[in-house]
């Protein structure tokens, strides 16, 4: 499955980057490419929802 997603202010396409944690995980997160915000994965049971792949 895929998903459009576009920036609420500037209407620009999401990019996929990473966001780095303090204890060395990482987490998939879209962001703004003009800087003006980013969203992360979804959560379960408060834990990130990751696939393995």
């Amino acid at each position: 499955m895929s998903v459009n997603a576009t920036c609420g202010k500037c209407d620009a396409p999401l990019v996929n980057d990473v966001l780095k944690l303090d204890d060395g995980r990482e987490v998939q997160i879209s962001k703004c490419p003009n800087g003006h915000g980013k969203i992360k994965s979804p959560l379960c049971c408060g834990e990130d929802m990751s696939c393995a792949i």
